[in-house]
């Protein structure tokens, strides 16, 4: 029998798990210790091996560097910071989620606290893990040209240097728009910079078209099928490429166009996991070059619930191939586990 998710009178208390006292130490660390950050990063422990079992859960959190701070209703809800990045904390102190890819300041922030978590005889919630710079915020939302986007984050020597272990970057791409050219042409030589490094390259395409005054995605297979083609070619070499792809009607298509490893994409919040649970569990299957997920605003703002919780579901659905309704009762469960990891370490 299929379990019923619910929420009930559940709601996750981002305040009792990430209070504003910890958040505002690390204005303090930024301040009066900026070192900290390049420092700790030259110390975290990192993996010999990007996926050891072969697939990736990493959690994804640029959007704000772009401008884009709303969920559902709420036009502003991911302009604070500390929601973000306690829900960020949430899932990275409560899962074994693979890793995490943002902007440098997001990164910073979690390299702090990260710092102050060990400082307080706490164990570090970022050995081992997978961290993706984001390359590339400099299409502005609402700015018109943005579909011409710039690098304006990381770059291949920066990832390097403060020991990441790969980058990300997009191509939106609009057919009746020849910027799109100008992305492509970036995409291609970030490819080849990390390739210097010897370092992964993660690729996204979304087919997007401008209507009736904003931007829309049409992420068909027939669609993706084309785009898969044109990023598995960019660059000087494929070796350390990855390609991050929407989950669609007639997948198989999409993932038989390429031998490059896929990893889907979350999307928009729902606030309610179901679905992304459904998408997921049945991408997984479709073919073997599919090997994770990169989830965002998904999982750290799913309504009422525990964002650690939704995670904790997407990470047994790509390493265990439990099914969407077994996620549904790992979600239900995990509610609320170790919910005082911050508080317990930084006073």
């Amino acid at each position: 029998m299929a379990i019923e998710y619910t929420t009930g009178g559940y709601r996750f208390d981002l305040e009792a798990f990430f209070p504003a006292r910890i958040f505002e130490r690390i204005t303090e660390v930024r301040v009066d210790e900026p070192q900290i950050i390049e420092q700790h990063a030259q110390t975290r422990r990192q993996r010999d091996k990007l996926a050891p079992d072969g697939k990736l859960t990493i959690l994804a959190a640029d959007h704000p560097g772009r401008g884009v701070t709303n969920i559902g209703g709420d036009p502003f809800i991911m302009g604070d910071r500390q929601q973000v990045l306690g829900r960020i904390m949430r899932v990275l102190t409560a899962t074994e989620f693979d890793g995490f890819m943002s902007t440098p300041d997001m990164i910073e922030d979690l390299l702090i606290l990260d710092y102050l978590v060990q400082q307080g005889g706490g164990p570090s919630f970022l050995d081992n893990r997978v961290l993706i710079g984001c390359m590339q915020r400099g299409g502005i939302s609402g700015v018109k040209g943005e579909i011409d986007d710039r690098f304006s984050s990381y770059t291949a020597e920066s990832i390097s240097r403060f020991r990441l272990d790969g980058g990300k970057m997009l191509i939106r791409f609009v057919p009746d728009d020849e910027r799109t050219l100008n992305t492509i042409d970036y995409c291609a030589r970030a490819i080849t910079d990390l390739n210097h490094y010897d370092l992964p390259a993660f690729v996204e395409p979304l087919r997007m078209d401008f209507i009736n005054g904003k931007w829309e995605m049409k992420n068909t297979a027939d669609e993706l099928v084309k785009l898969v083609g044109v990023l598995a070619a960019l660059g000087d070499s494929s070796r350390n490429t990855w390609l991050k792809l929407p989950y669609c009607e007639d997948f198989r298509r999409v993932t038989m166009a390429t031998t490059l490893p896929i990893i889907l994409l979350g999307g928009p919040s729902k606030e309610d996991p179901r679905s992304t649970y459904q998408d997921f569990a049945a991408g997984m299957q479709t073919r073997a070059n599919v090997r994770g997920a990169m989830v965002g605003r998904n999982v750290t703002f799913p309504g009422a619930d525990d964002p650690g919780a939704v995670a904790q579901a997407i990470q047994q659905i790509v390493h265990r191939g439990i099914t969407a309704d077994e996620a549904i009762a790992v979600n239900i469960e995990s509610r609320d586990a170790n919910l005082d990891f911050l508080t317990r370490y930084i006073r």
